[in-house]
């Protein structure tokens, strides 16, 4: 079963993907896109971390997603991706400009075939209003079309508010 959960900051999209995982009953293998940048973004790491069983496997990858996912999912497991505007934030401001549209890619068709359940997890941007400046610009076009790619390969698409699942496609679990 591959999900696709989105929400907005703070919406309770990451406990419910950390939830789903450990319904699963698999051996879950935790996929890291974030970097610590800063003192905040690393209080926001650390804060996933403690929050996770200490038996999950920990990959931390910000680039390259599909390679990573291809790795490590495998029939009886479990793999949650958190998280893919991280990780397209990433790409997005990588030197090399031509790595974003050949990670997308890489990871769309990876996602076909993959063995296992697999989670993923993204912030839902295209709810306000159209944002100032050509690189906000450019990161909300790449996720709606992103967010639209994943949940076209997706058996259960959910989005978050306020803490509370609502099922866009598939069953609420």
């Amino acid at each position: 079963m591959k999900t696709l959960i989105l929400g907005g900051v703070r919406s309770g999209k990451s406990r419910l993907a950390e939830r789903l995982a450990t319904d699963t009953g698999r051996p879950v293998t935790y996929i890291a896109t974030a970097t610590a940048g800063d003192a905040e973004m690393a209080a926001r790491i650390a804060a996933h971390q403690v929050r996770r069983p200490t038996g999950w496997a920990l990959v931390e990858e910000p680039l390259a997603l599909a390679a990573a996912v291809q790795a490590h999912a495998r029939a009886g497991g479990c793999v949650l991706i958190e998280c893919l505007t991280l990780w397209l934030t990433n790409l997005l401001v990588d030197a090399n400009a031509a790595a974003l549209d050949r990670e997308q890619a890489a990871l769309l068709a990876a996602l076909d075939d993959l063995p296992g359940d697999v989670i993923l997890v993204g912030n839902e941007t295209g709810m306000g209003i159209v944002p100032l400046g050509e690189l906000t610009r450019r990161y909300c076009d790449a996720a709606g079309r992103l967010h639209q790619d994943i949940a076209a390969r997706c058996e259960r698409v959910l989005l978050t508010v306020a803490g509370l699942p609502l099922a866009l496609k598939g069953d609420l679990p």
